[in-house]
């Protein structure tokens, strides 16, 4: 516990200083920006951003690209709560009585729960990760191949499994990102594989070009037809947004339970946020004395939602960082930034990489400290900027896209990449597939590919290896009762197909 404690203010002392604080600021902000802009979101700013970072040192680059992240969550209550606007699904259940509150003259206060929910939130997701990281150093050095593959292929199954939607489409996407990432020269043999001739593809196929075409340019032309003007609204005043003690009284218990339900969730790879604070609405509506007035109003329906989000965005770094297995797909774009910066997340990295490890968990309480004094007096320009026109957001975004894309490694080829995932992402998400597993199999691909063979180098061929080791054997029976469990839903909901199920409030606004 001690040796924790000294740890992170080792880390404070990184977060503090001037260049990591400044991109540490410079995170946070552009998140709140995407966050209350509908349309976007924290998969297309790190995307754009990430060329950036590749002239940067590892630890400013990875504090700005994980403030971007949890920027972003703050950013999208407000337009939920204010104009009944989910920027991001989310928040989609936020609307549900965050909107109600704000016709009754109460979105100040609703403004200023979420603030205060959001911070004790994350700084319970915070402390978890300061004393439950560490215990993972202890059996870090007991993972070999067989246990690195294990768990990394634990991480591709339950990110493609658990997405929304079918588990057969999240695998199929899966699937194709493992392809994907095989394209390139082999990195045991030195031959060149999967790259039809084409001499751009001997290194592969960049990370930048998947993540701005599938989740950049498909959401964009998805939404380019869109001309939705927003209203305006009074202006949100700061004493507005002090709640009074018996509001706070009544948001202590919902806050408390949706942060421990974003920090059970944030601890399972490949389960998503929107999922987190639907669970957290839920489980206040059936513990609550009058479930019946929720949606007209009620501040548990503001309170548990917004702190789920927010510890499990916090909680999300664990096994991302501690295990290199990401929690969705912003994690997994975050494991690729590391990545490129040639650090190999999973348990040796708070051994190996201390400084990026601890430096990022102090940066995530400075980085919230400035979030909450940044949405106190930028309300009413947030609300202003939900009235930009998409046509010009749009080709405003698209073009820092093209320029990001090309600055990688200054070739036009990189942005005829971006074009063509783009457009095979929307033809997906069209098609209602899963586009976040691509991302996942792309980045853990080449990890289990390496592992794999190295394991079976060192058993001389033998696939028992992967079973009879036990912390490899655990693992594997891990998957296999996830994908029994799967199998078992699956076959239940076609049996009660015939039974008219009601559509999840998600769906229906996004």
């Amino acid at each position: 516990m001690w040796q924790s404690l000294m740890d992170l203010g080792y880390g404070f002392g990184l977060a503090f200083e001037p260049h990591n604080l400044f991109w540490c600021f410079v995170g946070v902000l552009v998140g709140n920006l995407i966050g209350v802009l509908p349309g976007t979101g924290a998969l297309t700013a790190i995307s754009m951003l990430l060329p950036l970072t590749f002239s940067m040192q590892p630890v400013p680059a990875i504090l700005m690209l994980a403030g971007i992240f949890y920027g972003s969550q703050y950013g999208g209550a407000i337009g939920a709560i204010l104009l009944n606007l989910p920027s991001h699904p989310p928040h989609a259940v936020t609307c549900l009585d965050g909107y109600p509150m704000t016709r009754k003259g109460k979105g100040g206060t609703a403004l200023g729960l979420t603030m205060l929910c959001s911070f004790f939130a994350a700084s319970f997701g915070i402390i978890v990760m300061v004393f439950a990281s560490p215990l993972l150093v202890a059996v870090a050095f007991k993972f070999g191949p067989p246990e690195l593959f294990s768990i990394m292929l634990l991480g591709l199954i339950a990110g493609s499994t658990m997405s929304r939607g079918s588990p057969v489409k999240g695998i199929a996407m899966t699937v194709i990102g493992l392809l994907i990432g095989t394209v390139g020269t082999d990195v045991q043999t030195g031959l060149q594989r999967f790259n039809f001739g084409i001499p751009e593809l001997a290194d592969g196929i960049e990370l930048v070009s998947i993540a701005m075409g599938v989740f950049g340019i498909a959401d964009f032309l998805r939404h380019v037809n869109r001309m939705k003007h927003i209203g305006s609204l009074a202006p949100v005043r700061f004493r507005d947004m002090r709640p009074s003690k018996a509001e706070l009284k009544e948001a202590f218990f919902p806050m408390l339970r949706g942060t421990l339900v974003g920090t059970l969730f944030g601890a399972m790879p490949g389960t998503g946020p929107t999922i987190t604070t639907f669970i957290a609405y839920a489980l206040e509506q059936k513990v609550s004395r009058t479930p019946e007035k929720f949606g007209t109003g009620m501040i548990a329906g503001v309170a548990a939602p917004e702190a789920a989000s927010h510890s499990k965005t916090q909680v999300d770094f664990i096994p991302t960082m501690s295990l290199g297995i990401p929690g969705d797909a912003v994690m997994a774009l975050l494991l690729g930034a590391l990545l490129i910066h040639g650090i190999q997340p999973g348990p040796r990295l708070l051994t190996e990489h201390p400084d990026i490890f601890w430096g990022l968990i102090a940066s995530f309480w400075v980085g919230n400290v400035m979030l909450m004094v940044l949405n106190v007096p930028m309300i009413g320009v947030w609300v202003k900027l939900l009235q930009v026109p998409y046509r010009f957001l749009f080709p405003s975004a698209v073009f820092f896209i093209a320029i990001g894309a090309y600055s990688v490694n200054n070739d036009i080829f990189a942005v005829y990449e971006v074009l063509a995932f783009g457009i095979f992402g929307a033809i997906f998400m069209a098609l209602d597939f899963p586009i976040a597993p691509i991302l996942l199999g792309y980045v853990l691909g080449p990890m289990v590919e390496e592992n794999f063979r190295r394991a079976l180098l060192l058993s001389r061929g033998h696939l028992t290896t992967f079973i009879e080791r036990p912390i490899s054997g655990t693992i594997i029976g891990i998957i296999v009762l996830l994908l029994a469990a799967q199998a078992f839903f699956a076959m239940r909901a076609r049996a009660g197909k015939g039974t008219a199920l009601p559509v999840p409030p998600s769906d229906v606004i996004a």
